[in-house]
C-alpha cells in the first residue's frame, strides 16, 4: 500500500507541472497600425534576389552584398512614378529604394545578373548615388525582371514626356493670360486718357475783355 504522504507529494508536484499562472501586464498599450509608405502603391511586379552595392569607398573598391529577399516594382496609384524597392529577410530592413528613371539601363554582369546605376537611393535615408548589382536563383527569373524593368522605365519616360507637355501648355496659356490682361489695361488706360482729352476740350476758359478806357 502507497504512503499517504508520498502520494500527497505525488499528487503535488503533478498540479504544479499542470499549473499555467496567467498575469496581467502592468502597463495596458494600444495596437497601433504600422505604415510601410506602400499603401498609396501598386504593386507591379515582385521576385526573390540578392542585392549588392560597389563599395568605392573601401580601399581596394569592392562588391559588398547588401541583403536577400523580395524586390519589388511599385507604382503610385496618383503621381504615376514607379520605384524599385528591397526589403532584407526576417529584419525587412530596407536595403535598396529609389525611383526608376527614363535613363535607367541595366546592363549585364552575367547569365542571371544585372548591373545598373541610381543618383538617388534612399535606402540609408539620405539619398546617394550608389551602383548597384543584383543576382537571380537562374536565368528565367533574371529575364523576368529585366523585362518588366524595361517596361516600368518606358512607362516612366512616357509620362514624363505627357507632363512636360502639360506643362508647357499650361506656360504657354499663362502668358497669353497675362498679355491679354496687359492688352485690356493698355485699353483701359487709352480710354481714360481719351476721355480726359474730351472733358478738357467741353471745358473752355471765360473770354477775358479788356477794361475800356475813359
Amino acid at each position: 500500500m502507497a504512503d499517504p504522504k508520498e502520494q500527497e507529494d505525488q499528487e503535488t508536484t503533478a498540479e504544479d507541472s499542470n499549473h499555467d499562472p496567467h498575469f496581467e501586464p502592468i502597463v495596458s498599450l494600444p495596437e497601433q497600425d504600422v505604415k510601410t509608405l506602400e499603401e498609396d502603391e501598386e504593386e507591379l511586379f515582385k521576385i526573390r534576389a540578392k542585392l549588392y552595392r560597389f563599395a568605392s569607398e573601401n580601399d581596394p573598391s569592392e562588391w559588398k552584398e547588401r541583403g536577400t529577399g523580395d524586390v519589388k516594382l511599385l507604382k503610385h496609384k496618383e503621381k504615376g512614378t514607379i520605384r524599385l524597392l528591397m526589403r532584407r529577410d526576417k529584419t525587412l530592413k530596407i536595403c535598396a529604394n529609389h525611383h526608376i528613371t527614363p535613363r535607367m539601363e541595366l546592363r549585364p554582369n552575367s547569365d542571371r545578373a544585372w548591373v545598373w546605376n541610381t543618383l538617388a537611393d534612399y535606402a540609408d535615408e539620405c539619398p546617394k548615388p550608389e551602383l548597384l548589382a543584383i543576382r537571380f536563383i537562374n536565368i528565367d527569373n533574371a529575364q523576368k525582371f529585366k523585362v518588366k524593368f524595361d517596361e516600368c522605365r518606358d512607362e516612366v519616360r512616357k509620362h514624363q514626356k505627357e507632363t512636360d507637355s502639360t506643362d508647357s501648355t499650361n506656360k504657354v496659356a499663362e502668358k497669353l493670360e497675362e498679355l491679354s490682361v496687359k492688352d485690356k489695361a493698355s485699353e483701359g488706360k487709352e480710354d481714360d486718357k481719351k476721355e480726359t482729352e474730351k472733358k478738357e476740350e467741353e471745358v473752355k476758359p471765360e473770354e477775358i475783355k479788356p477794361e475800356e478806357k475813359n
